[in-house]
């Protein structure tokens, strides 16, 4: 072979490895990150391959039913009704139950307390949590105690709807545990509410 064949060859070789990844489909902008493009092919995927098998004496975890929530807020936040496969929550805010500053209720809190102790009869739960909290203004120990008044004053008014046969645990909480920041007045307003949660009997309703 001559010389000027080896120089052919080499020059054809060299040709192929430059134009080859010109062949490749390009990816576009829209393309997931990894994609070579929508040309690229689909691969093949082999449902007997090994290691897709489960091991001798292995068996599947047995199926289960995974925790959805469902959060429900009155527009400008009043109250709001969180529901899970496990329980119910209503938050209501302090402004709609008490004065500045107060444990007392107002006017228009026996009606809403009363519509959630209806719910807790549907359910037929037997434990009800009623728990106080406050944003971070003032000091703590002056949220931890009207926190619990607070949680105290809601939780009479459902033992006098409810009846006998419901056990209660009632807590203050000042202001640990906050759902909004307390950097803003809005934030401070969601974090100042009482909570009153019980189990559920029932699956929450669709959406």
């Amino acid at each position: 072979m001559t010389t000027t064949t080896h120089r052919r060859l080499a020059a054809i070789a060299l040709v192929s490895v430059v134009l080859w990844p010109l062949s490749v489909p390009l990816a576009h902008a829209d393309d997931p990150p990894g994609s070579a493009g929508t040309a690229s092919p689909v691969p093949v995927i082999d449902d007997k391959a090994p290691g897709l098998m489960l091991p001798d004496g292995a068996v599947l975890a047995a199926p289960k039913i995974l925790d959805i929530k469902q959060i429900v807020e009155e527009e400008g936040g009043a109250q709001r009704r969180q529901d899970t496969n496990v329980d119910v929550t209503f938050a209501l805010q302090a402004e709609v139950l008490f004065p500045k500053d107060s444990a007392k209720l107002g006017a228009a809190a026996t009606s809403r307390i009363d519509a959630i102790a209806a719910e807790i009869e549907k359910q037929g739960s037997g434990r009800v949590r009623v728990f106080g909290f406050t944003d971070n203004l003032g000091t703590y120990e002056h949220g931890l105690k009207l926190s619990k008044e607070r949680a105290v004053a809601v939780q009479q008014v459902l033992a006098r709807t409810l009846g006998p046969g419901i056990t209660f645990d009632i807590r203050g909480y000042s202001e640990d545990y906050p759902i909004a920041d307390n950097a803003s007045e809005e934030g401070r307003k969601k974090n100042r509410r009482v909570e009153i949660s019980f189990p559920r009997t029932t699956p929450p309703a669709s959406p």
